[in-house]
């Protein structure tokens, strides 16, 4: 049963002039494609985007229905971006029926009624992870514009469960706007030749981890386990994504470790959405050892691409794996254990895995979008 849709009269704008391409995230995805199966799932949706020309150089294609219009801030300058947001944007979003503020903040100006989403509160489980005046920053903006919100939109019950507790928000006006991916990703890869001979995999096995080295992410565990339990000499561990605040740790934690972990371990850096594709289909796992995620995005990708899980029980990560993954917590005996269960279950968990994407389709996730703006409709009354 899919959700209601609004009336074709209603005008939806969105912010994403904080959206960074290649430097947010998940969150930039997960709101594209939320975007984009919206406009899918409803064409005649009356949506304006507003975003940085970076963002709509890249996207344009993907959200193809939608008005876009390109802010005059590249948003790299945080007080410009958020300058732009209470004067350019404020000027232009006044016809229109709801704003989806899509950051996790709203600007101090901005028209009401607006849709927040907020991707997940780290900030107060992991405060050490964040500078005191980030800190000082999301604890001021993020309660304020949850509460003058309309309807506030997550990506997993997770964090709605933690936006009611931690900001006392009505858990009538907390909705759930899953991820989605998009049928691209399983023709858009590498071939696994091209992979392996590129970046030295050999003929052995592959574990591979798309992930900013953040703090949260928690690859030193991964790095560990390399050394003292997955000691076959032909495994390689494949680590991509950005450097983050655990970058230097982790380069002092793999230089520190013995010749043999060493030469198994690949780190190409940002990959291409092509390579990270190829990647995860050829890999034997996804490893997802996180101790923080608002979703996990990752875990749709690697079962829509027939690759078997193992990741931690941190957060919402169980509820987003469900049966189709190897779900452990984070001890080194229990994740050594939980690779030859992968391996065994493997046909099992990718077939598990094909079935359980199908509720994360970007479809699916427009959908619920689509729903909450019918449910603004409802509650606020307009025609």
């Amino acid at each position: 049963m899919t959700s209601p849709s609004p009336s074709t009269s209603m005008r939806v704008g969105v912010n994403l002039m904080w959206c960074l391409p290649g430097q947010v995230g998940g969150s930039e995805q997960y709101l594209t494609r939320q975007l984009a199966g919206a406009l899918d799932a409803q064409p005649d949706l009356d949506l304006t985007v507003f975003a940085t020309p970076e963002y709509l150089d890249r996207h344009r294609q993907t959200l193809v229905g939608a008005e876009l219009v390109a802010a005059p801030v590249d948003g790299h300058a945080r007080w410009k971006r958020v300058a732009a947001e209470s004067t350019w944007l404020y000027a232009r979003t006044g016809g229109f029926d709801v704003v989806q503020h899509g950051g996790g903040t709203a600007p101090r100006a901005a028209h009401r009624p607006y849709v927040l989403t907020i991707h997940d509160l780290q900030y107060r489980t992991y405060p050490e992870y964040f500078t005191p005046l980030k800190r000082r920053y999301l604890d001021s903006m993020i309660p304020r514009s949850a509460r003058r919100a309309a309807m506030v939109t997550v990506p997993s019950e997770y964090v709605r469960r933690s936006v009611i507790r931690e900001l006392g928000i009505d858990g009538d006006l907390v909705a759930v706007v899953p991820h989605g991916y998009e049928p691209e990703l399983l023709v858009d890869r590498t071939p696994e030749a091209d992979l392996r001979e590129r970046f030295g995999l050999g003929d052995g096995r592959v574990l591979l981890y798309p992930a900013m080295t953040a703090p949260h992410k928690n690859h030193r565990f991964i790095v560990e386990l390399l050394e003292t339990e997955w000691r076959d000499p032909d495994l390689r561990l494949v680590l991509i994504g950005g450097r983050g605040l655990a970058a230097d740790a982790l380069d002092a934690m793999i230089a520190a470790a013995s010749p043999g972990t060493r030469e198994r371990i690949v780190r190409p850096g940002r990959a291409t959405d092509a390579d990270k594709n190829g990647l995860i289909a050829l890999a034997a796992a996804l490893v997802f050892p996180s101790t923080y995620e608002g979703f996990g995005a990752p875990l749709i990708e690697a079962m829509a691409l027939g690759t078997p899980v193992l990741c931690s029980n941190a957060t919402c990560l169980p509820d987003v794996a469900g049966d189709a993954a190897v779900v452990k917590p984070l001890l080194p005996a229990s994740w050594a254990a939980g690779l030859d269960e992968v391996i065994a279950r493997r046909d099992e968990l990718v077939v598990a895995g094909r079935r359980r994407v199908e509720a994360f389709t970007s479809r699916r996730s427009g959908e619920a979008l689509l729903g909450v703006f019918a449910r603004l409709e409802e509650i606020l009354g307009i025609a």
